[in-house]
């Protein structure tokens, strides 16, 4: 059987489908988005009546394989990754994902995982690889089948709420760059509280939040959960404020660096590994006893023994020997990391605008914030070297990737710095810096295998023609710099 036969016939998946079929009926859904994530972190797919919801979720739908790269052509006009001669993929819904979206109440969205074409002469029905959300998944199953253990990740997802000009183009944020400032905070609330009112219903457990030091910077935070359900989540998170700011006549900038001289939006990953556990379904997220969806949107993986606590006492600050490990893989692959969580030129915009906290140094240490990576809290670290542009699967990925390079080979990530970076390098020490651009950042990728291999078959084709194409296409632009700087210089 072919991989697609076997995910469409897998045990259980007929009731599952049935399940929908009931909630599309008692919701009064008229129509699903069918939805994917390209190599950008972009949402693509399609939408289909629910009058056919039970023949696609047995048959799929079929779109272009470029869909997963955003149908890009490069600066030589070729297209990046397939061609228009390239077969269909085959999208199947996860009906585990499904829920109702709150701004249109016929409408529902459903999660895909995707295939190659069925009459493909090579590979037939195969998992496509150049599906993110696809191979994050898979990744985590060889990762918590070799190991015993699964990836547990919250993100914090600042983005910045900015006003529309008369052009449609930005016109500066909301608020003032205050950060923490409940006034500013206030300012923005009808907008937020629209946000949180939205993504409670789709399943998001917002915990906490607050005003960034930025214009229009916000803050919103899920509770954290499996590494998959977590990139889930970010991408509805995104997908929420897109449609508060078409309501509200505003701009949802998820742009890491649109303005200088202030803070970048980051999105940094606090992340452990876990044994044990099971999922815990949290109907009063949604406010109601029925939900609107399956149960997948509104359940976490909770329990379990948090591997990277400290082996003494809750005093201790260091992790242990698991996590250790861990912070090794991620310091020693953090050149090529930095391709994927800096993965835009508008990224190294956030590492050149100095002072305002953004990681250029591959180090570690204890509440650390001039390090690449930090013990956040005890049984957890924050990757700080990632913003808001990130795809979350791919980061996902490459991040387990780092933590089973580490734990196979014992990397050691060395002793943790607890001065300022700076103040460090003063006194001497030698300090391994990060790409500071994306080109840079690219040929650290190309030179990693380990890294690479998280980006599997078509994938590391498609994610590196994607960015070596933005790099060059950058490199090739006369900017208002350049004519600023140089018009009048001679003679």
């Amino acid at each position: 059987m072919t991989d697609l036969q076997q995910y469409v016939d897998a045990p259980g998946r007929d009731d599952l489908v049935k399940q929908v079929r009931a909630k599309i009926d008692e919701l009064g859904i008229t129509y699903v988005y069918y939805q994917f994530i390209s190599v950008t972190g972009r949402i693509v797919g399609k939408g289909i009546p629910a009058r056919h919801w039970e023949r696609t979720a047995a048959k799929g739908f079929q779109l272009v394989y470029g869909s997963t790269a955003n149908l890009a052509i490069d600066r030589h006009g070729e297209y990046i990754g397939y061609g228009p001669e390239a077969s269909e993929l085959v999208g199947i819904a996860d009906p585990d994902t499904f829920v109702q979206l709150p701004w249109d109440k016929r409408v529902a969205r459903v999660f895909c995982t995707l295939f190659r074409n069925r009459e493909e002469r090579v590979n037939p029905g195969q998992f496509l690889t150049s599906d993110c959300r696809g191979n994050l998944r898979r990744i985590h199953e060889e990762f918590k089948g070799k190991h015993g253990l699964e990836m547990r990740c919250g993100t914090e997802p600042e983005m910045m709420w900015l006003k529309k000009g008369e052009d449609g183009m930005p016109d500066g944020g909301v608020t003032k760059p205050t950060c923490y400032h409940i006034d500013q905070f206030e300012e923005l609330r009808p907008v937020f509280m629209r946000v949180i009112e939205y993504s409670e219903k789709m399943g998001l457990d917002i915990i906490q939040g607050d005003h960034e030091d930025a214009p229009g910077q916000l803050e919103l935070n899920t509770q954290y959960d499996d590494v998959l359900q977590n990139a889930d989540r970010l991408t509805t998170y995104r997908q929420i404020c897109a449609q508060v700011a078409r309501e509200f006549g505003l701009i949802a900038c998820f742009m890491s660096k649109p303005f200088m001289g202030v803070s970048a939006s980051g999105c940094h990953h606090n992340m452990s590994l876990w044994s044990g556990g099971e999922d815990v379904c949290h109907p009063e997220i949604a406010g109601s006893d029925s939900l609107p969806g399956m149960p997948g949107p509104f359940t976490y993986r909770e329990g379990g023994h948090n591997t990277f606590m400290p082996v003494l006492d809750i005093h201790e600050t260091k992790p242990g020997p698991i996590g250790l490990q861990c912070i090794g893989g991620v310091i020693a692959h953090l050149p090529a990391l930095t391709s994927i969580g800096s993965s835009t030129v508008n990224s190294f915009r956030r590492l050149w605008d100095t002072g305002f906290w953004a990681p250029i140094f591959a180090d570690w240490g204890y509440q650390n914030r001039t390090c690449a990576l930090r013990v956040s809290a005890p049984g957890r670290f924050e990757y700080r070297s990632v913003d808001s542009m990130v795809n979350p699967y791919l980061m996902g990925a490459a991040l387990l990737k780092a933590f089973d390079d580490g734990m196979d080979n014992d990397l050691d990530p060395g002793d943790p710095e607890e001065r300022n970076i700076y103040a460090a390098m003063e006194a001497g020490k030698q300090v391994t810096k990060l790409p500071m651009s994306l080109g840079e950042a690219m040929n650290e990728l190309a030179n990693d295998e380990v890294i690479k291999s998280s980006m599997p078959g078509e994938m590391y084709t498609v994610y590196s023609g994607h960015k070596n194409d933005e790099w060059e296409r950058f490199n090739q632009t006369v900017t208002n710099w350049d004519t600023e700087t140089y018009l009048d210089c001679l003679p």
